[in-house]
C-alpha cells in the first residue's frame, strides 16, 4: 500500500472510526474490483471525477457500482452548467490520486475545498467500500463517517436521488 493509503488509514484509526480493509492486486474499472469477489461487494462505490464547461466547478460523484450516471440529469438536478469527466491534470491538481483510484479519500488533498462531492442517497445510513487514495486496497466503512471527514476538511458534501 502507498504512503496515502497508509495515511488515510492511519486518519481513520486516530479518529476512531472503524472500517474494514482488503488489500488487492491493482483494479482500473469497477468490473476489475466485481471480479474480485471481496466481501461486501455491495457496498463498494463507483466515483466519476467531473467538471462544467467552463472549468470552475468540479465535482466527485460516488454511486453504486450498478447504476449508470445520466450527466444531463444530474446537471439538472444540481443546477450546474454541461458536464463531462475532468482531464488527468484536473485529477492530480485536486485529488493528487492517478486515473483508476478515484475516490471521495482523494478530497482530503483538495487544498482549494473546491470539489464537491455527491453521494447516491442510497448510501445515506449504509456502509460504503472506497479506495484509500490507493486503488491496491478497499476501505468500507459508515458513509456518514466518510462524509463528516470530508466536511470537516471544508467540502461541500451532498446526498441526490441518481
Amino acid at each position: 500500500m502507498t504512503e496515502q493509503a497508509q495515511a488515510v488509514l492511519t486518519l481513520l484509526r486516530e479518529r476512531g472510526i472503524p472500517f474494514d480493509v482488503a488489500e488487492h492486486v491493482p483494479v482500473y474499472t469497477i468490473e476489475e474490483l466485481l471480479a474480485l469477489h471481496l466481501p461486501d461487494a455491495g457496498s463498494v462505490a463507483k466515483n466519476l471525477f467531473l467538471r462544467d464547461d467552463k472549468r470552475r466547478n468540479y465535482y466527485l460523484l460516488v454511486i453504486r457500482e450498478e447504476k449508470t450516471a445520466d450527466l444531463k440529469a444530474l446537471r439538472e438536478r444540481i443546477g450546474a452548467r454541461p458536464l463531462s469527466f475532468a482531464s488527468e491534470n484536473d485529477l492530480e491538481r485536486f485529488l493528487k490520486v492517478p486515473k483508476g483510484s478515484v475516490t471521495p479519500f482523494g478530497v482530503l488533498n483538495d487544498q482549494e475545498r473546491k470539489v464537491r462531492v455527491i453521494f447516491d442517497a442510497s448510501f445515506r445510513g449504509s456502509r460504503i467500500g472506497v479506495h484509500p487514495n490507493d486503488n491496491t486496497a478497499t476501505v468500507w466503512l459508515r458513509t456518514e463517517d466518510l462524509t463528516a471527514l470530508l466536511e470537516e476538511h471544508g467540502n461541500a458534501v451532498s446526498f441526490a436521488e441518481l
